[in-house]
């Protein structure tokens, strides 16, 4: 199975720009401490727009991937999160120059 590359790029409304942060910064620990197959995640802060902050994630597979999703912490983020971003771009990628160079 390949790995799965995931850029999570989130534009939080002004108001809630703190509470979202907040948020962001649990489930980054979260994740870090419970979820199986994660290699990477990392939470960005956008230097040009406070209000904006990126995920840059790698798991080990789909399924794991999947799996994080489901967890009682990443619900609990998006509960805890409803309408208070105001755009939310999520991309699914696999790093072709890797798989090649290690064929």
């Amino acid at each position: 199975m390949k790995n799965i590359v995931i850029v999570a790029s989130i534009k939080v409304k002004d108001e809630f720009k703190d509470e979202v942060y907040n948020e962001l910064v649990k489930l980054h620990a979260q994740t870090h401490k419970n979820d199986e197959g994660c290699i990477q995640y990392d939470l960005h802060k956008n230097l040009e727009d406070p209000n904006s902050f990126t995920f840059i994630e790698t798991w080990e597979n789909a399924e794991l991937l999947d799996a994080h999703m489901r967890t009682k912490h990443f619900l609990a983020f998006v509960k805890n999160t409803e309408n208070k971003i105001k755009d939310l771009k999520l991309s699914k990628l696999e790093n072709i120059l890797r798989e090649k160079n290690e064929k």
